[in-house]
């Protein structure tokens, strides 16, 4: 039921100019992105994953839209955790769907992995949610929520992920570097004989 519904909804997804404030999804950012995606999708139906919608070029787009690396969402299934998709960083409109049986499972399935960007976590439970989030090795995490990075809040990953942070105090202080200065103005305490 879950998949159907995550299929359902992706295919209401308005792709187009990321311009129009009715756009949910725009194009990729240039074409090396665009074909490193689509490279993605070829390696996870040539491991087993099972395509279920999307991961190909849009061509039923306006015109003036055509130019653009316009990608319909890919949504996999029946993926396994030592796929190619399930283990890198994408950064492209690719779903992998994988079950687990235990907190405790995902969590370590989540974390065996040498990157961590980002990771979100839905739940009725929100004490789950925390407890879960908080044994996440990812830099940004979000409960019920996806994708949101709002300019004041830190952004940045761990592992093979990223150092730093971008955005909020975290972005600044990442740009800056402490000193300690002490100054003394007055007579110097020196506890050895004169």
């Amino acid at each position: 039921e879950f998949v159907d519904r995550v299929v359902e909804r992706t295919k209401k997804l308005r792709i187009g100019d990321p311009r129009d404030v009715n756009t949910d999804i725009g194009p990729m950012a240039h074409n090396d992105q665009f074909e490193k995606v689509l490279r993605y999708v070829d390696i996870g139906v040539k491991e087993g994953a099972t395509l279920l919608h999307g991961g190909k070029r849009l061509n039923d787009l306006p015109e003036e839209l055509r130019e653009g690396y316009f990608l319909s969402p890919a949504i996999f299934t029946n993926c396994t955790d030592d796929m190619t998709i399930c283990k890198q960083e994408v950064f492209g409109m690719l779903m992998s769907i994988l079950s687990f049986t235990s907190e405790e499972e995902v969590i370590s399935r989540a974390n065996n992995t040498e990157f961590g960007l980002a990771a979100g976590v839905f739940t009725r439970d929100i004490q789950r949610g925390h407890r879960v989030v908080g044994n996440l090795q990812a830099g940004v995490t979000w409960i019920n929520n996806y994708n949101l990075a709002p300019m004041n809040l830190p952004w940045g990953g761990v592992k093979y992920s990223g150092i730093g942070r971008e955005n909020g105090t975290g972005g600044v202080e990442s740009w800056t570097q402490l000193k300690s200065v002490y100054v003394e103005m007055g007579n110097v305490e020196c506890d050895y004989p004169k």
